[in-house]
């Protein structure tokens, strides 16, 4: 049986990026981690030791900086493209480059009512992120969000669940649900403007988050990314993992107290881990046939 090399690539990860943007009146932070991967005919590398063609990890290190200076990073998915289009033009045995870039906000202090022009406070509500990957003849471009903590303390239930010989949770109509989404979105061509359809997602999240009763966080992972691709028509589909922050009600009755829903104990793990896409379909289903979504909107 013959030995041969699979499927490789290499890169450079963690490069941090910080960029001020130096107006006469005020300045723009911009924060960025961003990882290179490369693919293509690597093997000598691999199997004789031959590094000739290779572009050297630090050298995509210092590529990243030199590129900085002059792109004005209107938005991480356009610098991601830059990056890109310059790996596959400057490695001669490359065939494919992917660059993930995350986003790290900054806000600006605030006294007295005014922002401060040059100082800032570490920003919270979510990382951006994009994956952008090409080959010469066409790319993909992927956003995202990571690390938004969302919590409400009612309207949340697990209920009408299997129930077997192992099962010893206890059901109810009235939980905390919190979770940590972690959002990824697929683009569709044309001309989109990344920064406003970002924030436009991020809000559409926040919103549908707390406008239902949620049966499950299925549930509620199927009723975001409907609201999502209803209110944008650039994004084909998107995928979400919301891991289930439990909050359980600690037992006060040892102590003589009783416990109306108001004393919780908030775990880290073990917990329960949902993920899913919802995207869009080749063959529109009828509002009759509409199993999964007339169910879940039935049930809201």
């Amino acid at each position: 049986m013959a030995i041969v090399l699979g499927a490789n690539n290499y890169g450079k990860s963690e490069v941090r990026l910080v960029k001020v943007t130096r107006d006469a009146e005020r300045h723009d932070v911009c924060d960025l981690t961003i990882d290179v991967a490369l693919e293509g005919d690597f093997e000598a590398a691999h199997v004789k030791g031959d590094n000739t063609g290779l572009l050297a990890t630090d050298t995509m290190r210092n590529t990243v900086y030199a590129l900085a200076r002059n792109d004005p990073i209107d938005s991480i998915e356009s610098f991601a493209l830059h990056l890109v289009e310059h790996f596959l033009d400057a490695g001669p045995s490359v065939d494919r480059a992917r660059v993930h870039i995350v986003e790290h906000p900054w806000e600006r202090l605030a006294a007295g009512g005014t922002r401060h022009a040059h100082a800032f406070q570490r920003g919270n509500g979510g990382n951006r992120t994009t994956t952008v990957t090409g080959d010469g003849a066409q790319h993909e471009i992927e956003a995202g969000i990571e690390d938004l903590l969302v919590l409400k303390t009612t309207g949340s239930g697990w209920e009408g669940y299997l129930k077997e010989q192992y099962t010893t949770l206890p059901e109810t109509a009235d939980r905390i649900l919190a979770t940590v989404v972690e959002a990824r979105w697929s683009y569709g061509p044309g001309d989109i403007d990344y920064n406003a359809s970002w924030h436009a997602v991020r809000e559409r999240i926040l919103a549908t988050f707390g406008d239902h009763y949620s049966p499950s966080v299925q549930f509620t992972l199927y009723r975001i990314g409907e609201a999502v691709l209803e209110a944008r028509s650039e994004i084909e589909r998107i995928r979400m993992s919301l891991p289930n922050k439990h909050h359980l009600l600690y037992d006060l009755s040892r102590f003589g107290l009783d416990n109306p829903n108001v004393v919780f104990h908030a775990t880290t793990e073990p917990y329960g881990l949902i993920e899913g896409t919802v995207e869009r379909s080749a063959h529109p289903v009828s509002a009759a046939g509409d199993g999964v979504g007339a169910a879940q909107r039935s049930g809201s």
